[in-house]
C-alpha cells in the first residue's frame, strides 16, 4: 500500500474518496513533511550568505535534520494506512465472535503507532522551526512561519487519530500511557509552534 509516491492530484482524489485510507493520519504526515521541507528551504537560503556566516554550520545541521524528518513523515503516510488495515478488518468481525474483542484491541493498539510517531516527528519539526526563526534568512522568514504552522497542524491532526483509537481500548493502562504521551507533546510543542508563529507574524507585519 503506497500513497507517498502519488502525484498531488492523485493523492488529493484518494483523500477525498470514500476509501478509509489515506485519511487524517496520512494528511497530517504530509502536512508535517511539507513543513519540514520549508525549514530546509530557509536553511538552504541561509547557508553561503556572508551575513549568516556565524550560524552557517548550525543552519546546515538544521537542514539535514529537516530532510530526515520530512523523509520519515512521508514514510508515515503509508505506515498509517497499513496500520489501519487490521482495524478496518476488525470492525467487520461479527459482534458475537468470541475473538472479536481480542482482535479489535490489538488492531486499535497497532493503529495508534503511526499517528503517535507522526506527532513525535512533527514536534521535532516545530523545534527546528523555532530555531530557524531565530537564525535563518530574514528574507524567508514567512516560510519559517508557514512551516511551523504546517508542523503544528500535523501535531494536532495526528493526535486526533491517537485519541479516537485509545477511546475504544479496553486496556485502559495502555490507553492512558498513549494519551499521556500525546498530551505531553501537545502541551510542549503546541505552545512552541504558537510562539514561533507569533514572532514571525510580528516581524513580517512590523513597519520598516
Amino acid at each position: 500500500m503506497t500513497f507517498r509516491t502519488d502525484a498531488i492530484d492523485d493523492f488529493s482524489r484518494k483523500l477525498a474518496s470514500k476509501d478509509a485510507v489515506p485519511g487524517g493520519g496520512g494528511a497530517a504526515a504530509l502536512a508535517g513533511a511539507l513543513g519540514c521541507d520549508l525549514a530546509g528551504m530557509v536553511g538552504n537560503l541561509t547557508i553561503g550568505k556572508k551575513k549568516y556566516a556565524d550560524v552557517e554550520a548550525e543552519a546546515a545541521a538544521l537542514v539535514e535534520e529537516a530532510a530526515g524528518l520530512s523523509a520519515a513523515l512521508k514514510a508515515a503516510i503509508d505506515a498509517d494506512a497499513e496500520a489501519f488495515a487490521p482495524l478496518s478488518r476488525a470492525y467487520g468481525i461479527a459482534k458475537d465472535d468470541p475473538d472479536r474483542e481480542r482482535i479489535m484491541e490489538a488492531a486499535l493498539k497497532t493503529a495508534c503507532t503511526p499517528p503517535l510517531d507522526i506527532m513525535r516527528l512533527a514536534a521535532r519539526g516545530i523545534a527546528v522551526h523555532a530555531r530557524m526563526a531565530q537564525i535563518g534568512s530574514r528574507l524567508a522568514l514567512s516560510d519559517v512561519g508557514a512551516g511551523a504552522a504546517l508542523c503544528r497542524a500535523a501535531l494536532q491532526s495526528a493526535s486526533l487519530s491517537v485519541f479516537i483509537n485509545t477511546k475504544s481500548m479496553t486496556d485502559r493502562a495502555c490507553a492512558d500511557q498513549l494519551e499521556s504521551e500525546a498530551d505531553e507533546l501537545l502541551a510542549t510543542y503546541g505552545p512552541l509552534a504558537d510562539e514561533t508563529l507569533a514572532s514571525v507574524m510580528d516581524a513580517v507585519r512590523s513597519p520598516r
